[in-house]
């Protein structure tokens, strides 16, 4: 019911998909600046995970089973005052992250660098002013360098268009390069394009596409159940169960949204701006409403209270906040997103809902804990139970997500090039099984039913029930006058057999 990404989330569980479809994305330029990085000049032209092309024994080709990094109208173009003499190659060098080594070099095991010095180009290893690498050891036609120059007065160049097919599944890297400090303001335009065997989609996003596939499928079949019970009693639904029919709606939303931005994104190789900020927005909503009602539910209301009281202010003001953080964060990762944030940035707008997912969890055990000690003291055993088996659930989910929060550190800490890109989709894809499973439990606990009504406030049974938040307080009864003990005596209630009072208050019997 509720996600935790990055922080101290609880709320998806164990991942069922296995996914196998592999597809890449478009890449624009649109005018980005050389950044200057030891010796060289640099653009960043893309990361992406491809898959080796199908296997072709007939020699056809086949289009949809190719993986390939096209260059389409790749134009670099300099300032016309800067445009009078011919410069040197400005190259375009891609390489799979096993063969980053074979990029760069020193000479006499000095200072490393990217670009020809005069030293190595003394030594016959490479030529002055252009990218140093060698032969990949597994492929010798790797990594592909090629460029262009600018000729004369020329304001711009063009590389040719080509395609490079890949045959070797790995994580390939584009970066456009030059070494010529007399090309200022440089910039590129045009776009590559990078398929993988199937379609657009980058290779560590693919997976995803299935997993919300099915995710689609098991909403589906949890709101089938839901809405069957719904109808069947829709005479004993109480405030809670409206609660959860509309998390289930949102839910099933928020999959089918996520499945059709990835489907049409594979399409396309452009991830739709439309279609990805509905599925952030009400993933973000059902994640808020989640909360809410998790920490409504700690609070008893519905259950034992009919309103929070004073509290609905702080709760609605908590809510609003952290809704307001997670659509920050998630349309800066989703929207028009292909490549990962800088790690800076991302830790900057992690921060604020890590913090709001910290003190949502406080105030649910909080509550929690004092809504058990007031069942236990107005012995309603019925709801005792299930606020028990509630609890439980509770405290599983969030062991769990610490659990896994650890294992994203060190996932994350020991794979610096995106070298486990494959396994990659595994991370987002635990927190939304995690929170299905959590509203799985749920559905079972408060699941609408003849009954249903046992577990919903009641006047009688609750009375001064919700006078403090936090404890119950009981008031000592005053002496009874020794002229008044018989009459009191006479009116005490009979003890039964098995040493139980007629008169205690048992739940069962009021609700």
């Amino acid at each position: 019911m509720l996600k935790l990404r990055d922080s101290f989330f609880f709320l998806p569980i164990l991942c069922f998909c296995f996914v196998f479809i592999v597809d890449g994305s478009v890449h624009e330029y649109n005018g980005e600046k050389f950044v200057g990085k030891g010796n060289a000049f640099v653009v960043h032209g893309g990361s992406e995970g491809i898959y080796s092309s199908f296997a072709d024994p007939y020699n056809v080709t086949a289009t949809i089973g190719d993986s390939y990094i096209r260059f389409e109208k790749v134009t670099f173009r300099r300032p016309k005052e800067a445009a009078n003499f011919s410069s040197k190659a400005i190259q375009a060098v891609v390489f799979e992250v096993e063969d980053r080594d074979s990029i760069g070099g020193s000479a006499y095991g000095g200072q490393r660098a990217v670009c020809c010095t005069a030293d190595l180009a003394k030594l016959g290893v490479c030529l002055e002013g252009e990218v140093i690498y060698r032969p990949s050891t597994d492929n010798p036609n790797w990594p592909k360098v090629f460029g262009i120059s600018f000729n004369g007065d020329d304001e711009v160049a063009t590389l040719r268009s080509r395609s490079i097919k890949i045959t070797k599944t790995g994580m390939y890297n584009l970066y456009f390069i030059h070494c010529d400090v007399n090309l200022k303001d440089l910039t590129v335009e045009g776009k590559t394009i990078w398929k993988n065997p199937n379609g657009y989609l980058p290779g560590r996003m693919a997976p995803l596409m299935n997993f919300y596939g099915f995710m689609s499928l098991a909403f589906v079949i949890v709101g089938i159940f839901w809405f069957s019970q719904y109808a069947r009693f829709w005479r004993e639904i109480f405030p809670l169960q409206n609660c959860i029919t509309l998390v289930i709606t949102l839910g099933m939303l928020e999959m089918a949204l996520w499945y059709f931005d990835y489907a049409e994104f594979n399409e396309s190789g452009i991830r739709p701006v439309g279609i990805t900020m509905w599925a952030v927005s009400f993933g973000t909503i059902k994640r808020t409403v989640s909360w809410i009602i998790i920490l409504m539910v700690s609070m008893g209301y519905g259950v034992v209270r009919p309103t929070l009281g004073g509290l609905t202010s702080k709760v609605i003001m908590l809510g609003a906040t952290f809704f307001l953080a997670s659509e920050v964060l998630e349309v800066v990762e989703n929207v028009g997103a292909v490549s990962d944030l800088s790690g800076k940035a991302r830790l900057f707008l992690v921060l604020p809902v890590a913090i709001l997912d910290a003190f949502f969890i406080l105030w649910i055990f909080t509550s929690l804990s004092a809504t058990l000690n007031k069942l236990q003291a107005r012995r309603m055993t019925v709801k005792l139970d299930i606020y028990r088996k509630f609890t439980n659930a509770l405290a599983v989910a969030v062991i769990v997500s610490v659990g896994w929060i650890c294992y994203e550190l060190y996932f994350k800490l020991n794979d610096v090039y995106n070298e486990q890109w494959q396994s990659a989709w595994i991370i987002p894809a635990f927190w939304q099984v995690l929170s299905f499973s959590l509203l799985c439990v749920i559905c079972v606990l408060w699941a609408p039913s003849q009954n249903s009504m046992r577990y919903a406030y009641s006047d009688e049974a609750n009375e001064g029930f919700d006078k403090d938040d936090t404890t119950l307080t009981l008031i000592k009864p005053s002496p009874t006058p020794m002229k008044d003990f018989k009459s009191a005596a006479e009116a005490r209630p009979v003890q039964g057999h098995n040493g139980a009072w007629n008169g205690d208050l048992e739940e069962d019997k009021t609700v």
